[in-house]
Order: C-alpha cells, then sequence, then structure tokens
C-alpha cells in the first residue's frame, strides 16, 4: 500500500519517539537493591566507565553493576558488596563489576590485572560467586584467593583459604580442578587445564619468617653469633649483649673482671 508523503512523516515521527521511550528506560532503569558495591578505600589513579567516560572513584562512592573499574600504574581499590564480601583491585588493572546485572553470583569479569577476592557465608552457609576471565571460570562460596590475568591467554588462581573450583572456560565440558589453601593453577587459553599445584612459594615464605623469629630471639655475644649460658662457667663465658639488645650491656674494655665470690 502506497503512502502519502505526509503518513511516510508521521510513521517516521512515531519510529523515532518509540525509539527515544525505549533508550530513555533503559538509562533510567533501577539498580536492583543489594547489586552495587561501596568504595573502602581508593589511592592512586582508579576510575570507573559511566556511558564510556572515565570518573575517579573515591571513598563511599558506589560501583553500579555492568560498570567497568579502571587502575593505574599506582591504583587500588578495596571495594564492599552488601553481603559483606570484599574484593580488591591492584595496579594495572580492567575489570567489570557485576556485567550480568540479573545475576548477583557473578561478581567479577576480570581482563588484565589481579584483583583479590574474598567471600563470605550467608549465615555460615555457602554464598555461590563468580569470577571469569578470558581463559578461565572461577567459583567458590566463601573463601580467599588471588586471580591474575596477565595477558588473554593465561590466568593464574591462587587459593589462600577454602576451597574454589576452576574450570576453563573455553572448554566447558572439562572436568572443574578444586584447589585448597596453598594451591594455585595457571589456566591457558588453547590447553586443556593442567594439574593443580602446591604453592612451594608460600611454603617458603612461612618457613623464613620462622626462620627470622627464632633467629631474633636468640641472645648474641659481641662476635654476633649465638650462645647460651654453661653452667658453672666464669664469667667470662656468660654471653654479652650487644648495644641495643635485651640484656646486660657489655663493659668498657679497661674495667677490671668482677672479683671472685666469698672475697
Amino acid at each position: 500500500m502506497l503512502r502519502t508523503p505526509f503518513q511516510s512523516g508521521l510513521l517516521a515521527m512515531a519510529v523515532a519517539m518509540v525509539c527515544s521511550l525505549v533508550s530513555t528506560a533503559q538509562i533510567m532503569m533501577p539498580v536492583a537493591p543489594g547489586s552495587t558495591g561501596k568504595v573502602l578505600h581508593a589511592q592512586g589513579q582508579v576510575q570507573v566507565l559511566k556511558d564510556e567516560v572515565p570518573w575517579a572513584l573515591n571513598v563511599g562512592d558506589l560501583v553500579n553493576p555492568r560498570q567497568e573499574i579502571l587502575t593505574g600504574l599506582d591504583g587500588y581499590a578495596k571495594i564492599q558488596v552488601p553481603d559483606g564480601s570484599i574484593f580488591e583491585i591492584f595496579p594495572n588493572s580492567r575489570a567489570t563489576f557485576r556485567s550480568n546485572q540479573g545475576n548477583l553470583r557473578e561478581l567479577l569479569d576480570l581482563w588484565v590485572g589481579r584483583v583479590k577476592v574474598h567471600i563470605e557465608k550467608l549465615n555460615g552457609k555457602p554464598n555461590p560467586n563468580r569470577i571469569q576471565t578470558p581463559s578461565a571460570v572461577i567459583s567458590v562460596r566463601g573463601t580467599t584467593f588471588d586471580v591474575t590475568v596477565e595477558n588473554d591467554d593465561e590466568t593464574l588462581v591462587l587459593v589462600e583459604e577454602g576451597q574454589v573450583a576452576v574450570q576453563h572456560a573455553l572448554m566447558p565440558f572439562s572436568d572443574a580442578k578444586i584447589l585448597n589453601g596453598g594451591d594455585y593453577l595457571r589456566v591457558y587459553k588453547n590447553q586443556p587445564l593442567a594439574q593443580k599445584q602446591l604453592d612451594r612459594g608460600q611454603v617458603l615464605q612461612k618457613m623464613m619468617r620462622m626462620m627470622a623469629d627464632i633467629w631474633l630471639n636468640q641472645p648474641r655475644v659481641n662476635g654476633g653469633g649465638t650462645s647460651a649460658p654453661v653452667p658453672g662457667a666464669g664469667p667470662s663465658t656468660v654471653p654479652v649483649g650487644l648495644p641495643g639488645d635485651t640484656g646486660a650491656p657489655a663493659p668498657p674494655p679497661s674495667a677490671p673482671p668482677p672479683p671472685p665470690p666469698g672475697f
């Protein structure tokens, strides 16, 4: 059916009005309760994209679903969600907060950089959340863990405590790997999941700290070594503390030895 120019003009105006109303409705769509994040701490360059425009994030600001968080060379932020869970985002990182607004279990999409996540349990029960990267999907129920994306091809997952399940993002039918505290796993984009590994670096750090504590708590002699008093030995065998150490200060070089007992 042929339309007159007047009818065509009316139709075009109606289509434009409908598109405008739809666009306005999308912009004004309310944020679901419990879906925002609150900035607890921020330092350096930390921004959030609002309509593709970067805005600085400050303490007390809210991050809404589907907003992208960016950090610079010195950027760091700690953000808390309503259930008490917290995630930290470190320098040179880019992540999307709740990319699926309708699913509160999808916490972050990490594109590059590093985040540390602590998921709080809900009344002592598991609290399912998910972190996604270009190569991995990390499912958690209540734990503390790190996720690092150095590039599109590699994701490093390290569990501090609790348990997470890691699945390949591009090979969804492969078996998930379960990681416990101290385990880590590298996920490569074009390779099946490898075996989990123990975080030997973390164990080594703990051993070094223990050795340092033992060393600092030992008594010291003038030569810098450690020694313990020998029962029945004379005064010259008793360890003497260095300046600044706990214990008796070193006597002057010219001081005579103390008289023996009974004099």
